[in-house]
């Protein structure tokens, strides 16, 4: 009898995981549901699966050798002894960082041989060797290896998860099983390119914001520590009735006992990250996290029009390809990793099992604009393919539309707080110091 691995959610909304024996997929469902449990994932335990899996190679066993085969490419098989030079360049070689322009490069040229109707070994064997980088040379030497041996790339991507995006290895994933490849590789492109161009304009609108805040923040803390103690001696030793500003002697108590007693502040910040983290790594804190994903300020809705899209894309690869409605969506499931959006991904096809709608479960969640959904009920009863395609595209301009409003709003959310540190700071520090200028004080010492 097979073993399968669930997720399942509760009616309370806990995410349970088991692992049983059943005949079928089907009747394992069926006794989830009994169980008033919603199935979020199933899969099939093999015995490779219950294997403890190798951290980092998979299909060669020895990174030194595949770092040696590739010297040895690189260097000509000639000479068998290494200079002293050599190998500390083959030491610095093999330790090469793998930076994000290496996936865009490699997605990039594979997506362009996979055009010209090469296949995967070919596609691969002819990237390898134009690498330069010999870290990812030998990542890209194991998937070679993988697929000589008969397995789709993605499974060896998934033990390079460190390189390769969860996003990226299931878009990999989906057009491997659904046999469209090619048009994975885009969307992977497409998704690399999109992901680096947003990183680009969050960095340069919070960098230089983030440096000014730091900046303003080590003021404080070193006017607070060094200047106001000094104005304070000079109003001391002259004797002056005038007394710096309430404000800046709250918060000069403040850090003399956060220095006193720094352990206790950082027990609390410990104690507080550590609960945090800890609760979500559990189920029901995991959904409740992802949901929170899903309604935060700002970024909420461009995360769920993110996942969406790519379900969506997803499902349309695997349409034009033949495949039902329900085996679509079964494989395309894999492209979002949120366990909200997994938990209605299931019930969609439950709803197909039992002769509902599938599109009842994003429309009924709240999160999916009435747009989405009645573009979609109207492909079911038109054409389904030339309805989601249309839905993809208007999609994409509603994530260009969100990313703009959300490139308005961060710059002046930023501002704002830079701007509250800054009057916090002339408060604090340059209004005892404006003081001393003027002089004031002195006709209070003097009795004037």
């Amino acid at each position: 009898m097979p073993t399968y691995m669930y997720r399942a959610v509760t009616k309370t909304g806990v995410v349970v995981r088991n692992k049983v024996e059943a005949d079928s997929r089907q009747n394992l469902i069926k006794t989830l549901k009994r169980g008033n449990l919603l199935p979020i994932a199933i899969e099939q335990v093999s015995y490779r699966s219950a294997k403890t899996q190798k951290k980092q190679k998979k299909n060669v066993t020895d990174i030194q050798e595949i770092m040696k085969n590739v010297n040895t490419t690189q260097l000509g098989n000639k000479r068998k002894t290494l200079s002293t030079k050599e190998k500390i360049n083959l030491y610095f070689a093999k330790t090469e960082k793998i930076t994000q322009r290496d996936l865009v490069v490699f997605t990039q040229n594979f997506y362009l041989l996979k055009k010209a109707n090469f296949n995967n070994i070919h596609a691969l064997d002819t990237i390898i060797q134009s690498t330069e980088n010999l870290s990812f040379r030998g990542v890209l030497e194991d998937i070679l290896a993988g697929v000589e041996a008969g397995e789709n790339m993605y499974t060896t991507m998934e033990y390079y998860s460190n390189i390769f995006p969860y996003i990226y290895i299931n878009m990999i994933k989906v057009g491997e099983l659904s046999g469209s490849l090619t048009n994975s590789l885009e969307q992977a492109v497409k998704y690399l390119d999109e992901t680096e161009a947003l990183n680009r304009k969050l960095r340069a609108i919070l960098i230089p914001n983030l440096i000014q805040f730091a900046l303003l923040i080590v003021m404080l803390v070193v006017g607070t520590l060094f200047a106001i103690p000094a104005i304070q001696s000079v109003f001391d030793e002259l004797g002056t009735k005038d007394s710096l500003p309430a404000v800046t002697l709250w918060f000069a108590d403040f850090m003399n006992k956060a220095i006193q007693y720094w352990y206790i502040p950082l027990v609390i910040l410990i104690g507080i990250a550590a609960a945090i983290i800890f609760y979500i790594r559990t189920p029901k804190g995991k959904y409740n996290f992802d949901y929170f994903k899903y309604r935060m300020p700002i970024f909420g809705e461009l995360i769920f029009a993110l996942d969406f899209s790519r379900l969506m894309k997803a499902m349309l690869l695997n349409l034009k390809n033949g495949m039902r409605i329900q085996d679509s969506i079964e494989v395309s499931k894999s492209v979002v990793k949120n366990y909200v959006m997994l938990s209605m991904i299931e019930t969609s096809i439950n709803n197909i099992l039992i002769g509902s709608s599938w599109i009842e479960p994003f429309e009924k969640s709240g999160l999916a604009k009435p747009m989405i959904t009645e573009m979609l009920k109207i492909g079911m009863q038109t054409d389904l393919t030339e309805m989601m395609e249309k839905l993809v595209e208007y999609m994409q301009i509603d994530i260009d539309n969100i990313m703009n409003k959300i490139m308005k709003a961060l710059p002046q959310i930023v501002y704002a707080i830079v701007g509250a540190v800054l009057i916090f700071f002339v408060l604090v520090v340059l209004v005892p110091c404006v003081q001393v200028y003027m002089g004031n004080f002195l006709f209070s010492a003097y009795g004037v």
